[in-house]
């Protein structure tokens, strides 16, 4: 009997060793808390149980949340989803020096964040600024990044303005003629440009309505001195730190499965996108009908097909 009870414990110890294993990192496990970096804290949350690679969501802004991420929680039903608030905005909050506010600060301290939580192999999801500080990353700690998903991307700031005045030429001349009076007289704050501002916004970030989801459950706001001090006043003028941003010669150094995705009206341009995808070997594309930037958003459905679709190929 003692035998008897000795080996099924063994089977069992060795059921529960295999299962364990299953999970590329066990301590993935649903969770939610504060990382140290330089600088301050960093929050983040962990959400699904599958045994799949983990997926690493880079949110846009500079200084924006993570809380759009959110729409894509049915990933999660595969692999552990992990999103976080960069330092200094949403969650993240802190009094934040300014010299802190640069592309390889949040590259050094995204490195910080994977060595803490013990990410050894992962995919990596940018969206928007989320894709500028994911190539960085890549290009500086390729080590466990197995593909990467760059959804409307910059990498260039030049291409970035040159297809906003091209989509700014595209709208009602009156809306032209106060951009262009703003720009002219460095004027960002008057009424009229911020209307001219939302017109842009409608027609080339969110077209549609924002979608909220259960898990987003607590205010986490954007950091707009973030924002300005490192991109510039609104989406369409670069005046700040990444104005010279120029991050195209990487792409030919990727070496992982890539996924290219933008919205049909999104301010990071189909062309420009589709140029960017030539460049990076073994790449895709996919366009999301109907979306501006926002394409989580605008068109989620397919958003969440096109990037499902590259994951299972992958695994």
């Amino acid at each position: 009997m003692k035998a008897v009870i000795r080996s099924t414990a063994v089977i069992l110890a060795f059921i529960i060793l295999s299962l364990a294993g299953c999970r590329s990192n066990p301590a993935l496990a649903p969770t939610e808390g504060t990382i140290e970096v330089t600088g301050g804290k960093v929050w983040y949350r962990i959400i699904g149980e599958g045994n799949e690679t983990p997926l690493l969501l880079l949110h846009g802004g500079p200084g924006g949340t993570s809380w759009s991420f959110y729409t894509l929680a049915e990933l999660s039903e595969d692999r552990p989803m992990i999103l976080f608030d960069q330092l200094g905005s949403g969650r993240s909050y802190t009094d934040m020096d300014t010299s802190l506010m640069t592309l390889d600060s949040y590259v050094e301290q995204l490195k910080e964040f994977t060595t803490a939580l013990g990410l050894n192999e992962f995919y990596l999801l940018g969206h928007s600024w989320g894709t500028t500080l994911g190539l960085a990353y890549y290009t500086g700690y390729p080590e466990g990044i197995e593909a990467m998903i760059f959804n409307s991307p910059c990498f260039s700031t030049q291409l970035w303005i040159r297809d906003a005045d091209s989509l700014i030429g595209t709208l009602p001349d009156s809306i032209q003629v106060v951009i262009d009076d703003a720009i002219e007289k460095k004027e960002f704050d008057t009424p009229e440009f911020r209307q001219a501002e939302r017109v842009y916004n409608r027609n080339f970030l969110l077209r549609g309505e924002v979608i909220f989801n259960a898990f987003d459950t607590a205010p986490a706001h954007m950091n707009t001195e973030i924002y300005e001090t490192m991109w510039g006043p609104c989406e369409f003028i670069a005046t700040g730190t990444l104005k010279d941003l120029d991050l195209v010669h990487m792409l030919d150094d990727i070496e992982v499965p890539t996924l290219f995705v933008t919205g049909e009206f999104d301010e990071a341009s189909p062309s420009t996108v589709r140029y960017f995808q030539s460049l990076t070997p073994g790449s895709k594309f996919e366009l999301i009908e109907g979306a501006g930037h926002a394409t989580m958003h605008d068109n989620l459905p397919q958003n969440l097909q096109v990037i499902r679709d590259f994951l299972n190929e992958l695994d």
